[in-house]
């Protein structure tokens, strides 16, 4: 799961992308409007953390231009300003949450769990696919109740699979969803970090497909129908 920080105090910043990583997210900041204006034109992105008081543009002007085109990630805004009309404009204009500073970490990460779950339609902290049931909070994963040893990597990759079920989600997509910038990871690589997952995820018959020239789909379980 990617997530963009859009803030400029830089220790705050630096803070968020820290505990944010150790929770076990993909992250990258940026320190101006403009900045995040352009990476969520450009990329693909789970969730924003969105500061109010961004120099060039301000946080308000980025939330309305995403969302005029379109864009459906959650938003986080994260800001100083407190008073009920900046938390009404904020939310107005399509934030999902809002958190004033000073904040503890363990909240806002609390916040983010409860955004990405929303996100992918689940109440519930855990995510029931067939045999396998899957923990986001406690970044685990188990079998017929028995722990499936994933690495951190398998688990991002998992998470990916698991909120887009029954789609197509190509090695492009992959990328762009589990590694933040400056890390280079190449196709090749995908293709093995699937097939690690793919070999692990066969006790639990799940059926991670490989579509030739389109990517890779996480099958719906057997017997499950949409209606």
């Amino acid at each position: 799961m990617r997530i963009l920080i859009a803030e400029d105090d830089p220790l705050l910043a630096d803070g968020l992308q820290r505990a944010l990583r150790h929770a076990g997210y993909a992250t990258d900041s940026v320190k101006d409007g403009k900045a995040a204006d352009s990476a969520l034109s450009t990329q693909q992105f789970d969730l924003l953390i969105l500061d109010i008081g961004l120099p060039g543009m301000d946080g308000f002007q980025v939330l309305k231009r995403a969302r005029e085109r379109n864009l459906q990630l959650p938003v986080l805004i994260l800001t100083a300003l407190d008073a009920v009309e900046n938390r009404v404009r904020g939310l107005d204009l399509g934030a999902d949450d809002y958190l004033v500073k000073p904040f503890e970490l363990t909240e806002l990460e609390a916040r983010v769990r409860a955004l990405t779950r929303r996100a992918r339609g689940n109440a519930t902290t855990q995510i029931t696919h067939g045999e396998l049931v899957f923990d986001p909070v406690g970044r685990a994963a188990s079998v017929s109740g028995q722990p499936l040893e994933l690495s951190a990597r398998e688990i991002a990759l998992l998470e990916i699979f698991l909120a887009r079920t029954g789609r197509v989600v190509n090695k492009e997509q992959i990328i762009d969803l589990l590694c933040q910038w400056g890390e280079e990871v190449s196709a090749n690589a995908v293709e093995v970090y699937v097939h690690r997952l793919r070999k692990k995820l066969e006790p639990a018959n799940v059926r991670l497909a490989t579509l030739r020239g389109l990517g890779y789909c996480l099958e719906k379980p057997a017997g499950r129908a949409d209606g």
